[in-house]
C-alpha cells in the first residue's frame, strides 16, 4: 500500500477524496514535526515513532576499502505496538 492507496481507504470513511488527502497529509506532517522537535509520537495499539541518536563511527568505503568517518545524526525509529504485532501474525 502506498500513500495514494491510503488516501483512497480514508476517502471511503470521509465524504471526499480531497478531505482524505488533507487528513493523511496532516497526520504525516504532524508526526514529522514532532520528531523534528525530538518528541516521540505514540499511537496506542499501532506503535511509537521516535527520533534516535546514532553516534559518530568509523566506516569503510565499499568500493575502495578506505576508512571514512560517519557523522552522528538522528534517525527515525518505529516500534510497533502489541495490537499491530498481533494483527500481522
Amino acid at each position: 500500500m502506498n500513500k495514494k492507496d491510503l488516501v483512497n481507504e480514508v476517502a471511503k470513511v470521509v465524504s471526499t477524496k480531497k478531505e482524505a488527502q488533507a487528513a493523511v497529509d496532516c497526520i504525516l506532517s504532524s508526526i514529522s514535526d514532532a520528531m523534528k522537535k525530538g518528541d516521540s509520537v505514540t499511537l496506542v495499539g499501532f506503535g511509537t515513532f521516535k527520533p534516535v541518536k546514532r553516534e559518530a563511527r568509523k566506516g569503510r568505503n565499499p568500493q575502495t576499502g578506505a576508512p571514512i568517518d560517519i557523522k552522528a545524526r538522528r534517525v527515525p525509529k518505529f516500534t510497533p505496538g502489541k495490537a499491530l504485532k498481533d494483527a500481522v501474525n
